[in-house]
């Protein structure tokens, strides 16, 4: 067989198609490459290898991924299989359904063989719960995965398989795809689903897509599960061709700004601002117009109203299981963040919550019209390089050094889940340490292919580094 870990899921899917290699031959390397590595990363946290062969040995759909082996974040429910959120709230929680983009997978030809690691609630950018245990980079296993999606990340960033299934509501497909080399796209909102269990998934920011090795693949991957689901509260704006397809295509003379200015107010380290700047050159070598342009979105009012949002959903998250269950939240059954984070959650009132809704569409239309001046925005996907494992401990008592940590890590990625447009982080730079430093491009709603057509320009002219 040829190296499968030097192909990506449109490359595994062709060989199969092919007769080359087997699709019951692909899951058992990927079976056996969890088993080598998983040890040591703990990015796997839920295996399902026995149901996953069954599948193998089946007759594969036409799909450009079809019999390629895949996982799921522990966020997202698949029936029958035990869905912790990352928190003992949950640890034995089992629904009896697949999500709406469960179902599209599995229609797809995947071959969903486990899930993968997440903080508690997917609420952190780093992923190491007290539940499920810190997952490692394998660029560096002192390291950071970055978060939420950090299981899946490092599973992909490690070559288990090409692509893993990944969300973000603030950054988490994105985070953990610059902590680990990867492509990381978060589509517009409402571009996938999230029923039959979420609505609007923290007020329409957070949403799933894929991590992966490849532009092609963030691609075809879009291609299967991109559509509203019945009920669904947002639909995207129509896209009636193939991400796969078209992002071949060339994007044009793209108009890109150049911003630097964090959502928080901290500095941003130098390797992320060289990996700007280089990214920068590329697309005027590329012939794209580039310059500096900051987008008019007021930083502080912007961050209360976000929380407000994310955290009132997150109080009644935690509140609502522990009614089920007949239990107190506590330290017994929660971090330390969770329940701080929890607590402020409660303390808002209706009023507020509408304000803050209300400032989040302000935003949005903000950007909305920065966007009829320039295609795409060019940004650090974060304020550092990946930050040592234990750096941000979601269960230490001292939580304003959490946040004071938190802040100076994260601060570009979540005005774009706020505002509902994509944004995708790329893996173009690597410190003089070989730790992975992403660049974020992000656009207005609907041009997940604008992104993916220049995205492709970049792989093409600077190939991605792999371990």
């Amino acid at each position: 067989m040829k190296n499968l870990q030097e192909c990506d899921a449109v490359g595994l899917s062709t060989l199969i198609r092919k007769g080359e290699v087997s699709a019951p031959e692909v899951l058992e390397r990927a079976i056996e490459d969890t088993e080598a590595k998983n040890p040591e990363l703990n990015a796997v946290v839920t295996k399902i290898y026995d149901e996953a062969m069954l599948q193998a040995k089946k007759p594969l759909p036409e799909s450009p991924v079809a019999g390629v082996p895949f996982l799921i974040k522990d966020l997202n429910f698949v029936k029958d299989v035990p869905c912790s959120f990352g928190s003992r709230l949950f640890e034995n929680f089992v629904p009896d359904h697949d999500a709406d983009i469960v179902k599209r997978y599995r229609e797809a030809g995947l071959l969903i063989f486990g899930k993968t690691n997440t903080p508690e609630f997917g609420l952190a950018c780093t992923t190491e719960s007290v539940l499920l245990g810190p997952c490692r980079n394998p660029w560096n296993t002192g390291y950071t995965t970055g978060g939420s999606s950090g299981g899946a990340a490092a599973a992909v960033a490690a070559g288990i398989l090409p692509a893993a299934h990944a969300t973000d509501g603030g950054g988490s497909i994105r985070i953990p795809a610059s902590c680990c080399g990867l492509v990381g796209l978060k589509p517009t909102r409402g571009r996938t689903p999230l029923g039959p269990d979420v609505g609007e998934g923290w007020g329409g920011m957070a949403i799933g897509h894929v991590v992966s090795r490849s532009v092609r693949d963030s691609a075809a991957f879009l291609d299967i599960s991109h559509g509203a689901s019945i009920g669904d509260p947002y639909a995207a704006p129509y896209f009636g061709g193939s991400y796969l397809k078209d992002h071949q295509a060339d994007p044009g003379k793209l108009r890109i700004a150049i911003n630097l200015t964090p959502m928080t107010d901290k500095p941003v380290h130098a390797e992320c601002i060289k990996a700007v700047t280089e990214a920068a050159s590329l697309c005027e070598l590329l012939g794209h117009y580039v310059e500096e342009a900051t987008p008019d979105v007021h930083r502080d009012a912007f961050g209360e109203a976000v929380s407000t949002v994310i955290l009132a959903n997150v109080a009644h998250t935690i509140q609502a299981r522990c009614v089920a269950l007949g239990v107190e939240p506590s330290a017994d059954n929660l971090e330390h963040l969770s329940l701080v984070l929890a607590e402020v959650g409660r303390s808002f009132t209706a009023d507020q919550y509408a304000a803050a809704m209300l400032h989040i569409h302000q935003a949005t239309r903000t950007m909305g019209h920065f966007f009829q001046h320039y295609d795409v925005v060019l940004s650090p996907t974060l304020l550092s390089p990946p930050v040592s494992l234990g750096w941000m401990d979601t269960n230490s008592p001292d939580f304003e050094t959490y946040n004071e940590r938190f802040t100076a890590f994260w601060g570009f990625t979540n005005l774009y889940n706020a505002t509902g447009q994509p944004s995708m982080s790329l893996p173009l730079h690597l410190t003089p340490d070989r730790l992975p430093v992403g660049v974020q491009f992000s656009a207005d709603a609907g041009h997940e292919c604008l992104l993916l057509q220049l995205g492709r320009q970049l792989e093409e002219v600077r190939p991605f580094a792999r371990l």
